[in-house]
């Protein structure tokens, strides 16, 4: 955390045995709760950038699919066409 930045303190609620498993990790880990939370949030934001990634990913292959973009080469012409 960068210098001055300040800390805010929220609260969750959760079901009483995911409450318990949460609990069962920190001491696993030997994290205590707000450490951990941090990581389970980055890892959760990490996944699903990348799940937003390979959804664009499908999206742009249909397309260029749809317009016969199948080669690096095709892209190339494209890109270069104009110029």
């Amino acid at each position: 955390m960068r210098e001055g930045e300040k800390r805010k303190a929220i609260t969750i609620s959760m079901p009483h045995d995911i409450a318990e498993e949460y609990e069962k990790l920190t001491k696993k880990t030997a994290k205590n709760r707000s450490v951990l939370f941090r990581e389970m949030f980055l890892a959760y934001k990490r996944q699903n950038l990348k799940d937003e990634f390979r959804e664009l990913q499908a999206y742009g292959s249909v397309l260029s699919r749809q317009k016969k973009i199948l080669t690096e080469s095709d892209v190339e012409k494209i890109v270069f066409e104009g110029r």
